[in-house]
């Protein structure tokens, strides 16, 4: 027996299956980014590094929230995750955010902010996808869309050296769009 979600989301012309394996590799990519920004974080070292590990560490919590909010919605939509760690991490939406072989800071930076603008085209494909048809999904598309392009304006001036308007969390792991999706 199908869900009355499901039934009014598919009523509505969305197809739940395609929405599945959005929301799954988004997840996917949400928790190998979680994995690769504390690589990137313990390597962000000097002087330098010193000053961007908080924000590394900012952007690693909330991708982490947003793996957590991610998955009671695959799951009340009739999905699952995949049994094999291997097998989610091959299904990521976005690439790997791995470790460059010359890990300078300005290095670590343009992989930051290569992963966060993955991370928004994902999130802006899901909302496009959404938008009408499934409020839930969408809602919760928004609030982590709003956080990952927040992680790129980060990123992008440290990168660049141009303002973004965008500050750092009060705690790390914040998410102060996400929080209201996470059980605690």
């Amino acid at each position: 027996m199908a869900r009355k979600d499901v039934e009014l989301i598919e009523k509505a012309g969305l197809d739940v299956n395609i929405l599945l394996k959005k929301l799954i590799a988004a997840a996917a990519a949400e928790f190998t980014t979680y994995y690769y920004y504390t690589l990137l974080r313990a390597h962000a070292t000097g002087i330098e590094g010193e000053s961007i590990k908080e924000i590394i560490e900012d952007a690693r919590l909330e991708d982490r929230n947003h793996f957590e909010a991610l998955v009671p919605r695959i799951y009340e939509l009739g999905g699952d995750l995949p049994n094999d760690i291997r097998e989610f991490s091959n299904i990521a939406a976005c690439r790997d955010a791995k470790l460059p072989e010359e890990p300078t800071i300005e290095n670590l930076l343009k992989v930051l902010l290569e992963a966060e603008r993955c991370a928004v085209a994902v999130y802006k494909d899901i909302c496009n996808y959404t938008f009408g048809k499934d409020p839930r999904t969408y809602e919760l598309a928004l609030a982590i869309l709003h956080e990952e392009i927040e992680h790129e304006s980060w990123f992008e001036e440290l990168l660049t050296g141009k303002p973004s308007g965008h500050f750092r969390r009060r705690q790390p792991g914040e998410s102060p769009y996400v929080s209201k999706f996470l059980k605690t």
